[in-house]
This record gives C-alpha cells, sequence and structure tokens, in this order.
C-alpha cells in the first residue's frame, strides 16, 4: 500500500504548494486508485498532481470524507479532468449532483467498498473514514477526525486490527487511543502534533504536501 499526500497545510517537497486542506492518493497492489478528498482549491490540487506526475484521469475511485470545502473546494476541477470516477460520498454530502449523478454512491453505514477497502460510514452525522487491510493491519485515512476518535477507531476495528492513521486529527488529544498504533502520520487540521510526537517519537511520521508512505 502506498499513500501520497497531494494536498496539506505545509509541504514535504518544496515544489509542491501548501494550502489549507487535505488530499492523498491510496494505491495498492489488490485495490483501485483512490483520490482522498480533493483540498480547498481546484488548481493547487491538478498543480500537485502534476508535480506529483499523479494522471487524474488514471484514477478509478474519488472518496469524499465529509463537506467541508477544504476537502470538497478541488471536487469540480477533478470532476472536469475526469469523467469515469465512481464517487463515495457520506449522507451530508451536498454537492457534485447528489442524486442526478450516476458515478455518485452515497455511504451511509460501515461496509466493505471493495475486498480489501472500507468505510466506517458517516459517524456523528458529519464524517466517513477509510480503511486499507493490509498485511499488518488495517490504516486509516481520515480527513479531519470530527466524530470522537473511538467511535472511529471501534468501527474501524470490526474490519481488522488497526495498525496506522493518516490524516488531519483535528482536537484529538486522547493519546492513549493511540498506544497500539504503529504508525501515526497527523496531518492538516491537527492541533498536537507536538504533543503527539513527543509521546510517539518512534511512531510518528511527518505529513505534508509530496509526503509518500508506503506500507
Amino acid at each position: 500500500m502506498k499513500v501520497t499526500i497531494i494536498y496539506d497545510n505545509s509541504v514535504y517537497d518544496e515544489e509542491l504548494m501548501s494550502d489549507w486542506g487535505f488530499s492523498a492518493l491510496i494505491e495498492g497492489e489488490a485495490t483501485p486508485r483512490i483520490l482522498f478528498d480533493t483540498g480547498a482549491d481546484g488548481k493547487i490540487l491538478l498543480n500537485n498532481m502534476d508535480r506529483l506526475r499523479i494522471e487524474p484521469e488514471t484514477i478509478d475511485e474519488l472518496f469524499i470524507s465529509h463537506d467541508h470545502y477544504d476537502h470538497t473546494g478541488g471536487l469540480r476541477e477533478f470532476m472536469d479532468a475526469n469523467q469515469d470516477a465512481r464517487i463515495f460520498v457520506p449522507p451530508t454530502f451536498s454537492g457534485a449532483g447528489k442524486g442526478r449523478n450516476p458515478r455518485l454512491e452515497i455511504v451511509s453505514a460501515p461496509r466493505r467498498l471493495h475486498e480489501n477497502v472500507f468505510s466506517t460510514g458517516e459517524l456523528d452525522g458529519i464524517e466517513q473514514s477509510l480503511g486499507v487491510v493490509t498485511e499488518k493491519g488495517v490504516v486509516l485515512v481520515v480527513g479531519c477526525s470530527h466524530p470522537k476518535m473511538h467511535h472511529i477507531l471501534e468501527k474501524a476495528q470490526k474490519f481488522g486490527e488497526i495498525y496506522g492513521i493518516i490524516g488531519g486529527l483535528h482536537g484529538f488529544s486522547e493519546y492513549d487511543l493511540f498506544e497500539d498504533l504503529e504508525l501515526i502520520c497527523p496531518t492538516h487540521c491537527t492541533q498536537h502534533k507536538a504533543e503527539l510526537k513527543e509521546r510517539y517519537s518512534e511512531k510518528y511520521v511527518r505529513g505534508g504536501a509530496g509526503r509518500i508512505i508506503e506500507i
């Protein structure tokens, strides 16, 4: 499994652009190519994809975590560049012509999207997270973690033991919940990166646009 952070508040690769928002490409031998969220600005999204040599039309699916502009702002530009991608959204999502777009599928409850890929379903009425089952365990990709973290982990654990988490963690501070994880990559809106890095220095992975994590 490989996760490439395309859009983030900071950059790992200085040739990329930073901006408030999040997007990542998820790839695996037994999974489709999935774009997780689209950041806030379509021009920045496509610019960073171009610099990373990621062609929008080669992406199979788009997964939207929640209906906030910093995760959906690049949606229209991406859809203009990719006419075929299947789109998974939570019930509270309001864009992309819901009810009229045959590519769009609403995910309400936890379920497998593919053999090794699942959604937690929309939790706490706001956000869904994506999980990929690997040989090392489940890798969770989260948008902002607006739902309570124990809700996210509880739903994800139904699909296997959790190995790591990548994405925005908002104001998360229940650090004990990550005790058994082997990989922690906080991005975007995470307020307590320093505390997580200090407590879990051996598991902590710096994020930023251009960061590639292989598992």
